[in-house]
């Protein structure tokens, strides 16, 4: 049998000097604790939670959509997709919408005009080309829901 020299630095535990202290307290093994009561069900608090999605309507809406983009009008305020691109606005930051069809007449033009004078446009095409008719009297009546005039 040969003997192994013993082994290097690095090797077996850590000297004494460089061991960890010892806790200060001694911990309880966990049949030692106390017994818990049983459970019972405290009186929750009212919590304001989103309407179930069969509600989420408060009103009309309105959707214009076409291969890439998309307008709709809720009871949240008015959302543009473009492109994939989503941008949202809610009705106390909106100053005004505004609506009309594209100067060739085959698409729908909406814009809005946030409270600081920002102004955003999304353009819908409207195909076939009888939909943008369609589509006038619905955003009309959509946005006198949320926005009357007067």
């Amino acid at each position: 049998m040969t003997q192994h020299p013993p082994p290097g630095p690095g090797f077996g535990p850590p000297p004494p000097q460089y061991a960890p202290a010892p806790p200060a307290y001694a911990p309880q093994p966990p049949y030692a604790q106390a017994p818990q009561p049983p459970y019972a069900q405290a009186p929750q608090p009212p919590y304001a939670q989103a309407p179930p999605p069969q509600q989420a309507a408060a009103g009309p809406d309105f959707l214009a959509v076409d291969k890439r983009n998309a307008v709709v009008v809720d009871a949240s305020g008015v959302a543009f997709e473009t492109s994939g691109h989503t941008v949202e606005f809610r009705w106390p930051e909106i100053r005004g919408v505004h609506y009309r069809a594209s100067p060739d007449g085959k698409a729908l033009m909406v814009a809005v005009v946030h409270m600081d004078g920002r102004f955003y446009e999304c353009v819908v095409q409207a195909r076939p080309r009888t939909r943008l008719q369609e589509w006038f009297p619905q955003l009309a009546r959509v946005l006198g829901h949320y926005r009357p005039v007067g």
